[in-house]
């Protein structure tokens, strides 16, 4: 395969970033919504004196949408952990090779699963009018429930794009992935 057969592919490659990067940016709101929460709660609770009963469910929803909801982007700037032993001593073609291996064999499999599984228990949530028993204030789980199969079907489409910097890697040797340096 030629550099010509490969650039349809690097240009749905590179929608695929740009589409995450956007949803990411509007995802990053929710850290304000979970802050503004907290800090309400806080100050309701030492100042007032007057606890809310929704604070912490609102809480732990706003924070597990950003997490799962964040995934993708994690992958796509290589934030995900990762064993480093011998990793850096690698080309990029064998990095690219066991990464793309590692995507068919274990990640698009379990993702799969772990899509239509989470899409069976939102349904069923909704279904039932599923209530948290965190609280008395017993908001809706349903919709938490459902960010779960929205965050994997992120996930799945970044891994396409992943996956086709993958090729690319393998077929020339040089890496497309532009990954965060994380420095401890």
């Amino acid at each position: 395969m030629d550099d010509n057969k490969l650039q349809p592919w690097l240009r749905i490659a590179a929608a695929i970033d740009s589409f995450i990067a956007a949803i990411s940016k509007v995802i990053c709101w929710i850290i304000i919504v979970l802050m503004l929460v907290i800090t309400f709660e806080v100050g309701s609770r030492y100042l007032a004196h007057a606890p809310t009963v929704w604070a912490y469910d609102i809480s732990y929803m706003a924070y597990s949408t950003f997490f799962i909801l964040g995934s993708a982007y994690a992958l796509q700037k290589g934030a995900h952990i990762r064993t480093d032993m011998f990793w850096g001593r690698l080309s990029d073609r064998n990095k690219a090779l066991i990464d793309a291996t590692a995507y068919v064999l274990f990640f698009f499999p379990a993702l799969i699963l772990m899509f239509n599984q989470g899409v069976r228990d939102a349904l069923y949530s909704y279904q039932i009018g599923e209530r948290s028993d965190m609280s008395s204030w017993r908001p809706y789980m349903f919709p938490l429930k459902s960010v779960l199969p929205l965050g994997i079907l992120l996930l799945l489409v970044q891994g396409v794009s992943e996956l086709i910097k993958c090729v690319y890697a393998i077929r020339t040797g040089k890496s497309l992935s532009k990954h965060e340096e994380i420095a401890i």
